[in-house]
């Protein structure tokens, strides 16, 4: 520290800078420099192995070694992974001390680490017990003696030797010297050194305490001090398990921990995934009741359960096909089989209506089968094939949006490929076996007036065609200036009422972590009377950026985050979006 931004800018980022140009398949590489640090963040492109990119990273940094001070730390080379924001924070609070609660934590930390698919697991505040030797500079020099006397002395009887070992005539023995502290004590009897015959004490010299280390970061739980885990899972792993796991340990611990130990849990990412993908599979199972339904009104029962039966074939097929290619029931995907779902049925109509009017035509059940889904293959293929063409593009989409977004033109594909099979192949075979014809079936009344209604209606259409595409072309444009005057713009995902909120408090650089703390300390007072927040708790002196390589391995006494818990939705008197 001390070294000024130009200075490191020029001794340090600038060396590091034109190695790590040398790179291939690199996007970008932005750098900050500032008090003692200097930080360079490289973008590869998103089909570059990210262990291989940090190997040669690795390899171009030592290269840069030789051309930076030799009195700079050693570099820390980190993947920015945002798998590694916390998944959850654990706060353990209560009317013990700071001290107490710590070692709780720590106990717990060691539980939860052990949970699998837990990658790490970060304390936040709480008091740790160091042993303090304060030196009286005065004393120092009336003895002449100087910090590295006493350093050495403490070092140097502060051990555990080992002797070896002794043998009996039946047994060994090992032996060892223990010279290991057990109070404070024994440090101040430690003699420094002898001067006519008359020994220094380190207790002649400073004053030794078991006092509490100096603290690095604070965690407050709704302005009550705490100590907080910060619970990060591994790439890959599934949240919702991990959440449960470490949700129920929790409760093993609540009924271990007195009842003066409150564990309390913020920021579950879970809950948000669980909401969201119950509410997808609601959407599902109601799509699917909502197109038997108008299969029933339109087709009647039999030719419906034809019909309806491609639903779960197609499904199933998609199943296999998605599990083979390694896809899971993420977001996008169940997303993209809702939007498929209306779709499933179309060859299906097609195809079982075209073999019933075979049927009452007096063909067998064979020959019906083959006639009608013969007529109508070419075009149920072609039809589906638009369908495809206009969602395979987006199987292109570069970047990281193409990564995440290449989900739902690959399951609408799968699933509408595995509808056309289900429609040309199944579908046949099963009418071929158990479709009837009902000789006394009529068409239902409101069926037959909006029959005739449409009959009517195109009759006038087609016998007034230039006024027709005028009104559809008129509309057409009025459309596109509606839009352009009213238009709302283009957002890539729309906003939805959220359930968190997380406050980021960044002072200036090489601000205290008292001052930092006065700050956040005011933010919470602010909070605590504004409607519609449940929870909040305060890490001060932790940064949550996972791209943030401003330690380098200590605290960041500068930044600090505040994370809001919001009350359910159910029981909001208000939008989450009027209490931000």
């Amino acid at each position: 520290m001390g070294v000024s931004p130009a200075d490191m800018e020029n001794l340090v980022t600038q060396p590091i800078e034109k190695r790590l140009k040398e790179l291939s398949d690199v996007k970008e590489i932005t750098s900050t420099s500032s008090e003692g640090i200097s930080t360079v963040v490289i973008e590869f492109e998103t089909d570059v192995n990210i262990d291989n990119a940090l190997q040669k990273v690795r390899e171009k940094v030592d290269l840069a070694r030789t051309e930076i001070p030799q009195d700079a730390e050693e570099s820390s080379i980190n993947e920015i992974n945002f798998d590694n924001v916390p998944i959850m924070v654990v706060n353990v609070s209560g009317s013990h001390n700071l001290v107490t609660l710590k070692d709780i934590a720590e106990d717990l930390e060691d539980r939860i680490e052990s949970v699998p698919g837990v990658l790490d697991v970060t304390l936040v505040g709480g008091l740790e017990r160091e042993v303090q030797v304060d030196v009286d500079p005065n004393r120092l020099t009336y003895y002449n003696l100087g910090l590295e006397d006493i350093i050495e002395t403490i070092r140097e009887e502060n051990l555990n030797i080992p002797g070896g070992s002794i043998k009996t005539s039946t047994l060994r023995y090992a032996v060892r010297v223990p010279g290991e502290f057990s109070n404070t004590q024994e440090i101040g009897d430690l003699v420094i050194e002898a001067r006519n015959n008359q020994p220094i004490f380190i207790r002649d010299v400073a004053t030794v305490r078991f006092g509490f280390k100096e603290a690095t970061t604070y965690a407050r739980f709704n302005g009550l001090p705490c100590v907080s885990l910060n619970v990060q899972k591994r790439t890959g792993e599934n949240l919702i398990k991990i959440a449960d796991a470490v949700n129920a340990l929790l409760d093993e611990e609540r009924n271990r921990l007195p009842a003066s130990v409150e564990l309390t849990v913020l920021a579950d990412q879970s809950k948000d995934v669980r909401r969201m993908v119950s509410d997808l599979e609601n959407n599902i199972i109601t799509g699917l009741i909502l197109v038997v339904i108008v299969l029933f009104l339109f087709m009647g029962i039999r030719n419906a359960m034809f019909v309806a039966i491609a639903i779960p074939l197609s499904m199933l097929l998609s199943f296999i096909v998605l599990e083979a290619m390694g896809y899971t029931l993420n977001m996008v995907v169940l997303f993209s089989l809702i939007l498929a779902l209306g779709m499933l049925v179309d060859n299906a109509i097609v195809i079982v209506e075209n073999i019933y009017r075979h049927c009452e035509e007096g063909y067998s059940l064979v020959e019906a089968a083959m006639k009608g889904a013969g007529e109508v293959a070419i075009p149920v293929i072609a039809s589906t094939l638009t369908t495809l063409c206009a969602f395979a593009p987006m199987l292109f989409w570069p970047g990281i949006i193409g990564e995440f977004m290449g989900y739902l033109p690959a399951t609408l594909i799968i699933t509408l490929t595995a509808s056309l099979f289900v429609g040309l192949v199944i579908n046949p075979t099963i009418c071929s076996v158990l479709m009837t014809v009902n000789k006394k079936h009529q068409e239902q009344q409101w069926l037959q007036r909006f029959r005739f209604a449409y009959q009517h209606f195109l009759g006038w259409a087609l016998d007034h065609r230039g006024r027709i595409l005028a009104t559809t072309f008129g509309l057409l444009i009025s459309m596109f200036v509606l839009y352009g005057y009213f238009g709302k713009g283009v957002e890539f995902f729309p906003e939805t009422e959220p359930n968190q909120a997380f406050i980021d408090v960044n002072a200036a650089i090489g601000t205290r972590l008292d001052i930092s703390d006065d700050i956040v300390r005011q933010v919470e007072a602010s909070l605590a009377g504004i409607p519609g927040i449940s929870l909040f708790t305060a890490n001060v002196g932790s940064s949550p950026d996972p791209s943030d390589f401003s330690s380098s391995g200590g605290g960041t006494p500068h930044k600090s985050r505040i994370i809001v818990d919001f009350v359910e939705r159910a029981d909001r008197t208000q939008s989450s979006f009027t209490t931000v």
